[in-house]
């Protein structure tokens, strides 16, 4: 174990162990590492199971205020901008069952553009903004449109930075809960990691704030298998990484196509737009997307648990392999058939999907989704920490002009 290694916290150290990927590169000093680039961005992927379990005591604390906002409410919007927007729609459909009532994820641009018409109908309501650092324009944009414009819409925010703008404007308001998470889910490196799945756990337990007990299991299990599928899959996915595709597609469904977005996102981010990315669910892909998937397509699979679902999933995977689309295959499954695999592809068993559901494995998805990113943006010469060297995009959107409606 080299020097450097023995300052990390004991999770890291005993990744290292298993993973060579990751022993080579703690290997560097940190001086090396911030250099390379991947200082940040390693941990903060690596450190996500140990910082879910900070947001899932945070929210079982905060369980009484939440139950005010939710009182009563015939709508729940779920906004945010790009990796916050998609978040949302990790735990859409499951808070729509749980809390019986009509749930929609709106873009924080869409509320900006089109205001009250984005909304859907119903009053009272409980908008619930969703960021990372809470200083893009139209995080605070969107909610003080709201305020303005629509009073009687309750507003929650689930943020990662005590000292962003949307934070600081609104935490003595009495018309707006916030709720920050703990500070390490504030990732330092560009793209979302840590602070995209801890997002999706905060909002998740809206749907459970009258069953702490259970979202606690939840919150034990999932931290259980991902901290397994890191040990374990990490380095498949590092060789993965190192295929010739050009192109990669992430399929899913539910809760899991809200994966697929952010997968997708990751792995553009990362690769500075080198490689190509597209998402879409199984059936969806039938129609015009289909012909998306050439010879140099990386397709990853998130091969749902229900059996009519797999079901559907399954002769599509199987109407791929007939044509002979795609590179090779990553699905991500438990007790996959054996006929959905090519002699190439790669499997990467889940054992607990079945008791998780697929509304609570998401964000098991979306790991695979940023370590594939991460190993890509190294083997492309890339920094993982700064992937867009010519500054294209940055970890908070510049400032743009708001044009807000006149009263």
């Amino acid at each position: 174990m080299s020097p450097t290694s023995l300052l990390e916290p004991e999770w890291l150290r005993s990744l290292s162990q298993s993973q060579p990927n990751v022993a080579e590169l703690l290997s560097k000093s940190p001086e090396q590492q911030r250099h390379l680039g991947y200082f940040h961005t390693l941990r903060e992927i690596c450190q996500q199971p140990s910082t879910w379990e900070r947001t899932c005591a945070l929210m079982c604390e905060k369980a009484g205020d939440l139950h005010s906002a939710l009182a009563g409410i015939s709508t729940l919007i779920l906004t945010g901008s790009g990796s916050s927007e998609y978040a949302g729609d990790c735990v859409r459909g499951s808070l729509q069952s749980e809390l019986g009532v009509v749930t929609q994820a709106i873009g924080g641009g869409a509320l900006l553009a089109h205001g009250s018409s984005a909304l859907p109908p119903g009053k009272p309501g409980l908008m619930v903004s969703l960021a990372r650092s809470g200083d893009s324009p139209e995080s605070v944009g969107a909610v003080a449109l709201m305020l303005r414009t629509q009073p009687d819409i309750r507003q929650l925010v689930l943020t990662c930075n005590q000292a962003g703008s949307l934070a600081r404007t609104y935490e003595h308001d009495p018309r707006v809960a916030v709720i920050v998470l703990d500070e390490q889910t504030n990732d330092r490196g560009l793209v979302m990691t840590s602070s995209f799945t801890n997002l999706v756990l905060a909002a998740r337990f809206l749907g459970l704030s009258q069953q702490p007990a259970r979202y606690q299991a939840i919150c034990e299990q999932v931290v259980k298998v991902a901290s397994a599928f890191i040990r374990d899959d990490l380095g498949k996915l590092a060789t993965v990484a190192r295929a010739p595709f050009n192109r990669a597609l992430f399929l899913g469904d539910g809760s899991r196509f809200g994966a697929a977005r952010e997968a997708a996102l990751k792995m553009l981010e990362m690769t500075g737009g080198r490689v190509a990315t597209m998402c879409e669910t199984y059936l969806g892909l039938r129609h015009g997307p289909m012909s998306y998937v050439h010879e140099d397509t990386l397709v990853v699979c998130f091969l749902s648990s229900d059996s009519t679902l797999r079901a559907y999933q399954a002769d599509l995977l199987r109407e791929l392999d007939q044509k002979g689309l795609g590179l090779l295959k990553v699905v991500v499954g438990e007790a996959v058939p054996t006929d959905l695999l090519r002699e190439r592809d790669l499997l990467l068993e889940c054992k607990g999907l079945e008791q998780l559901g697929d509304d609570n494995f998401a964000v098991i998805d979306v790991i695979a989704g940023q370590l594939l990113a991460f190993f890509r943006c190294l083997e492309e010469g890339l920094r993982p920490d700064s992937p867009s060297e010519d500054g294209v995009i940055s970890r908070v959107v510049q400032t743009f002009a708001l044009h807000l409606p006149e009263d």
